[in-house]
C-alpha cells in the first residue's frame, strides 16, 4: 500500500513538471537589449550576453532596439558573427523616429534575420574612415573593398538587395526607412514595438545555416536585459573625452602626493584613475605617443615653475597637452575621439593648477627653515650667563644652553652655527650689545 502510494505521488509530481515545462515553453518570451551608444566592445558583450539568456531560457526572439551614430570595425565583426551564429532568431529594430543606424549600425541591421526601421529613421553611410582624415587611394580602395565583401558575405542569404547594400559602403548612401523597404534592404516598418511583434507573428524566417523558423511573438512578454554594472561604468568610461579627463586628473593627483609625501589620499585616487583610464583606452584604437605627449606636458608645467620663463614653456606644456588629447584616440566618427572642448578645458585648468603647485612647492625648498632647530642656525643671540665655555644665552624669546669656544661675557653678542642634543654652538660678534638692552 506505501508503495502504491509512493508511486502515485512520483507519477503525479512528474505530470505538474511536465505541465509547467509545456506552459514555460508555450509561453517563451522575447529578449530586448537596447542598443543607443556607439559601436564597441561593451556593445559587442551585451548583445553576446542577450542571445545567451535567449538560448538558456529557450526565448522566440531576440529583439535589439537600436539607434547609433555608427563605430568600431573590430566590434562591428564581432557583433555580426554573434548575430549569424545566434541559436535564436535575431531581430534588429531601428527605433524610435528621428534616430539612426548609420555606419556600423547598417551592417548590424543587414545581418538581422529580421531588419525593420520605425517611420521616420534612416540607415547607411557605411564607408569605413580612419579618423575622418582623407586617406591614401590605395588604403581607401582595400578598406572599401574589405567592407564590401564583409557586407555581401551574408546580405545575400539573408534576402536583402545586395548591390543596393554595397552602395552604402561604397558611395556613402543613406536610406530612409520608406527606401530601405522598397529596396529590399529592410524587411518591416513597424511604428512600434508591439505593431512590429504583430506583423512578425506567424512569419517564417530562414536562418542564416539555411533553417526555417516560424515566429509566434503577438503574445509574447518582452523581457528587457538591463546593462550589468559593470558594463554601465566601462560604456560611460568608453567616451574618449572622459578617458582623457580622468587620466589628466589621475596623473595631476599623484602629482599632488609627489609633493605632498603621506597626503595618500591623492595617490590613492590618481593611482586608481590612471589604472582606470589606461585599461579602458585598451578597447578602443588608441595612440601610445599621444600618452606620452600628455605626460610630457606636466613636465614642461615643472619646468615653467622651476626656471620662470613668464609662461612659454607653460604655454607649450598647455599646447602639448592639447595636441595628446586629441590625438589619444583614433575613432572612426566624432564621438569615439576627444572632443576640442574637453580638451581645452581640462589641459588650460590642469597647467595652471600645476605650475602654481610647483611654484609653490620649490619657494618652500628655498626659503630658509625658521622653525625648530634648523631655524636657529645664523641667529643672533645675547648671552645672559658668561659662556665659560658653556653658559645661557637668549634668542627668539628664550633661554638655553650654549657653548663656545673661548669665554664670552654676559651682555655679548653671538651667533648660532649648530645645534646638538638642545645645546647651541656659538661665536661671538664682535659688537657689544649695552647692558641694559639684556632681556630679563
Amino acid at each position: 500500500m506505501r508503495n502504491l502510494f509512493f508511486k502515485i505521488a512520483i507519477f503525479r509530481v512528474a505530470i505538474i513538471s511536465a505541465l509547467l515545462l509545456a506552459s514555460r515553453a508555450a509561453s517563451a518570451d522575447v529578449v530586448k537589449v537596447v542598443v543607443d551608444d556607439v559601436i564597441h566592445p561593451v556593445v559587442t558583450e551585451r548583445i553576446a550576453r542577450a542571445i545567451q539568456e535567449a538560448e538558456r531560457t529557450h526565448a522566440d526572439a531576440v529583439l535589439i532596439e537600436l539607434r547609433t551614430p555608427g563605430g568600431l570595425v573590430t566590434a562591428t565583426i564581432d557583433i555580426v558573427h554573434e548575430i549569424l551564429s545566434s541559436p535564436v532568431p535575431i531581430i534588429v529594430y531601428v527605433s524610435p523616429a528621428g534616430n539612426r543606424a548609420a555606419s556600423a549600425g547598417f551592417y548590424i541591421l543587414e545581418a538581422a534575420d529580421v531588419a525593420a526601421m520605425a517611420p521616420g529613421t534612416n540607415t547607411g553611410a557605411a564607408h569605413p574612415v580612419i579618423n575622418g582624415a582623407t586617406m591614401d587611394p590605395v588604403l581607401k580602395d582595400k578598406l572599401e573593398n574589405d567592407a564590401a565583401a564583409h557586407l555581401r558575405s551574408y546580405s545575400g542569404k539573408r534576402g536583402r538587395n545586395v548591390e543596393v547594400a554595397e552602395s552604402a559602403v561604397r558611395q556613402s548612401k543613406s536610406f530612409s526607412a520608406d527606401e530601405a523597404l522598397s529596396q529590399h534592404l529592410i524587411d518591416f516598418i513597424a511604428k512600434d514595438e508591439n505593431d512590429l511583434l504583430r506583423q512578425l507573428d506567424g512569419k517564417t524566417v530562414t536562418r542564416f545555416d539555411g533553417s526555417k523558423t516560424v515566429l509566434h511573438l503577438a503574445s509574447k512578454a518582452v523581457i528587457v536585459q538591463e546593462p550589468t554594472l559593470k558594463q554601465e561604468i566601462l560604456s560611460f568610461m568608453m567616451n574618449p573625452s572622459i578617458i582623457f579627463i580622468i587620466f589628466a586628473i589621475g596623473v595631476l593627483s599623484i602629482f599632488v602626493e609627489f609633493n605632498h609625501p603621506g597626503a595618500v589620499i591623492p595617490g590613492v585616487i590618481g593611482f586608481i584613475a590612471v589604472l582606470l583610464s589606461l585599461y579602458t583606452l585598451n578597447f578602443l584604437p588608441f595612440r601610445s605617443i599621444a600618452v606620452v605627449l600628455i605626460l610630457t606636458s606636466f613636465v614642461m608645467f615643472i619646468l615653467e615653475a622651476k626656471l620662470q620663463t613668464h609662461g612659454i614653456i607653460g604655454a607649450g606644456g598647455i599646447v602639448l597637452m592639447v595636441l595628446g588629447a586629441l590625438l589619444l584616440v583614433d575613432g572612426p566618427i566624432p564621438q569615439l575621439r576627444v572632443q576640442l572642448w574637453a580638451a581645452l578645458a581640462v589641459a588650460i585648468p590642469i597647467g595652471v593648477i600645476t605650475v602654481f603647485l610647483m611654484t609653490i612647492a620649490l619657494k618652500a625648498r628655498r626659503n630658509k627653515i625658521v622653525t625648530g632647530e634648523q631655524g636657529m642656525i645664523g641667529e643672533v643671540a645675547i648671552v645672559c650667563a658668561p659662556l665659560t665655555p658653556s653658559g645661557k644665552v637668549f634668542v627668539q624669546g628664550e633661554l638655553w644652553d650654549a657653548i663656545s669656544p673661548g669665554n664670552v661675557d654676559a651682555g655679548a653678542r653671538v651667533v648660532v652655527r649648530r645645534v646638538e642634543n638642545l645645546v647651541l654652538h656659538v661665536e661671538p660678534v664682535r659688537e657689544a650689545v649695552p647692558q641694559a638692552s639684556i632681556a630679563r
